[in-house]
């Protein structure tokens, strides 16, 4: 029984945990305001400053400049929007290399979250900066595999004496869950076509099938050459002796890695010295470091180019969904009304679409392949791959005029798979459910609850998903002007590289979106210096990140469980496969190359 002072207490607890609310919410409010001020001014650069370029973070295909004033207030309501977008550096990096005031750039990279792809746009942007004449200085406490691969292409590459060199070649993992399934008495019923669809596999083995180690070898032999190779021409080291370095693990001693020519050995405050002597400062000076944002909203010393013309960069990042998409992921539905946009869009010339997928949902595939199909009719359409134009992806991306690709790139993996989840043992052995059902017909309940399929039913799904490949590798072979016999040796799910999706013809071209944008306007008869690129969708604001964050329940669920529980990754993955709509078509399952 509750008594008065029980109430009392209680009643006082709340009303105090209101007036904090309220003052959470104003000090955010506030936040935001000022933050949404600072956006709208405009940064003046001084002379003799230092482009401060930090890659510490989630790189993303274009995100917002606003800076975040609730970065270092820990809740779990609201998403990070501290992503940074590729196409925000490379605006940044050729802006600097023009800019009399920008000197050189203090490269800050230590972790950065990307693909090799992506990677490889910046640190190409960065080698042409360089070329301009300015200095790129790197410093790190310790630097991992994709930071020494951006690092290598600085003047001088600082590590702090006690810091780490993590050079040892590229690897890849993947988790599976038979054995655990098999603990669960859960039955995963697999449908598919091509020995080299590896999506499936973490369901029915626990360990990887003979052709998918010889897939996944040779692609990750072809990602490893390419960067090694960069960093052989930057460093002076040849690529057989950075080979011996890694097996050996040579670089891991910070001694060792100077004395390979890897790296200097320096404190901060060594690097901060020698930053002001290149830009004549005295000791007792500051540095002018100026950060991306900033830059970005600093006048922009390349000349504005007249006239309406435009070729529009849409961007399509994420994991195929279905037709309603949401943030990370690509819906149809969403896809097509920015295309239709883009189509009818008299000011628009020609079309890049920037792709970054691993695939996702066949359905959503055709639906963007079909209305692709329509724009191109109208206008060019080039593609342009990111870290990843897989399986959906290159489902996307084979309608196209013409296709560009980084060496890096993970493509190809055409093929189409479907996957069901017996749960009737698991119910009845583990949890002590049991289930009835009542039909108007034989397969009233077909594929409507997780339960066992006949072998009728599955022979129905399985002539399915061979139909669904049948057209998938039609189209492809129609898109790239091969025949079908020649394309489907090519598909089965096996999984390639840019480099070598060139050479085998999945991709026209190997470059970068500035490469696409240059097809685009020579397609579409432009003249240099006669168009203006935008890109689209616009980026989220601060605001719109935090609104859309905030009121998103899923959003909330999975970021609270996901940050406290990260060993719960696994079953959010799994939680997502039961949600995709139509049958998929997408790259080997969880596949994170390191």
């Amino acid at each position: 029984m509750i008594t008065m002072w029980q109430f009392v207490k209680y009643s006082l607890a709340t009303l105090v945990g209101i007036c904090l609310f309220f003052v959470f919410a104003l000090l955010m409010l506030a936040g935001v305001g000022a933050a949404m001020g600072d956006a709208n001014a405009e940064f003046e650069v001084k002379e003799e400053s230092i482009l401060h370029l930090d890659l510490n973070r989630p790189i993303v295909e274009n995100a917002s400049t606003d800076e975040n004033p609730l970065a270092d207030l820990p809740n779990p309501f609201f998403s990070s929007t501290e992503n940074l977008g590729l196409i925000q550096v490379l605006s940044a990096l050729e802006r600097a290399r023009v800019d009399s005031k920008i000197k050189g750039i203090y490269l800050n990279v230590s972790f950065p979250v990307a693909g090799y792809a992506k990677l490889t746009e910046i640190r190409n942007a960065l080698s042409k900066f360089k070329k301009s004449g300015k200095f790129i200085y790197a410093y790190s406490n310790s630097y991992s595999e994709k930071a020494y691969y951006i690092a290598s292409v600085a003047d001088v590459v600082y590590l702090n004496p006690a810091g780490l060199l993590d050079f040892n070649g590229v690897s890849v993992q993947y988790m599976f869950f038979k054995k655990a399934f098999d603990k669960l008495e859960i039955e995963p019923l697999v449908f598919r076509v091509g020995q080299y669809k590896s999506a499936v596999e973490p369901f029915i083995r626990e360990d990887m099938s003979p052709e998918n180690k010889m897939q996944t070898l040779s692609f990750i032999q072809s990602v490893n050459k390419e960067v090694f190779q960069k960093i052989s021409e930057s460093r002076g080291i040849s690529a057989g002796k950075l080979n011996t370095i890694a097996d050996s693990l040579q670089a891991f001693d910070p001694r060792n890695a100077e004395r390979l020519g890897m790296v200097k050995l320096g404190y901060f405050d060594e690097l901060e010295a020698k930053l002001k002597s290149l830009t004549k400062k005295k000791n007792d000076e500051e540095l002018n470091l100026v950060k991306l944002a900033d830059y970005l909203h600093a006048k922009n010393p390349i000349p504005t180019v007249e006239g309406n013309a435009k070729i529009a960069v849409l961007v399509a990042e994420g994991e195929i969904v279905g037709t309603k998409g949401g943030d990370g992921s690509i819906g149809s539905d969403d896809f097509v009304k920015e295309l239709r946009k883009l189509r009818d869009n008299k000011s628009v010339k020609a079309i890049v679409l920037r792709i970054d997928s691993p695939g996702g949902s066949s359905l959503a595939s055709d639906i963007m392949w079909r209305e692709i199909e329509l724009a191109k009719k109208v206008k060019p359409i080039i593609t342009s791959m990111s870290d990843y134009a897989a399986s959906g992806g290159y489902y996307m991306a084979m309608g196209t005029d013409v296709i560009v690709a980084q060496p890096t790139t993970i493509t190809g993996s055409i093929g189409i798979f479907a996957q069901w989840l017996n749960f009737d043992n698991f119910f009845k052995n583990k949890l002590g459910i049991t289930q009835d059902h009542v039909n108007t017909h034989a397969h009233s309940n077909f594929m409507s609850s997780p339960s066992a399929l006949t072998d009728f039913e599955k022979n129905v799904v399985q002539n399915m998903v061979n139909q669904g490949y049948l057209s998938f590798t039609s189209k492809a072979a129609k898109g790239r002007k091969m025949s079908l016999e020649k394309l489907q040796s090519l598909a089965g799910g096996r999984v390639w590289t840019g480099v070598q999706a060139k050479q085998i013809g999945l991709v026209d071209e190997l470059g970068g979106l500035d490469r696409a944008i240059e097809i685009a306007a020579d397609r579409a008869k432009l003249t240099p210096l006669s168009y203006k690129v935008a890109v689209y969708p616009k980026a989220k604001s601060f605001f719109d990140e935090l609104v859309s964050s905030a009121f998103s329940e899923s959003s909330m669920e999975s970021r609270f469980v996901q940050k406290n529980m990260p060993w719960t990754k696994s079953i959010w993955e799994l939680d997502r496969m039961k949600k995709r709509e139509g049958f998929l078509a997408l790259m080997p399952f969880m596949m994170e190359l390191e």
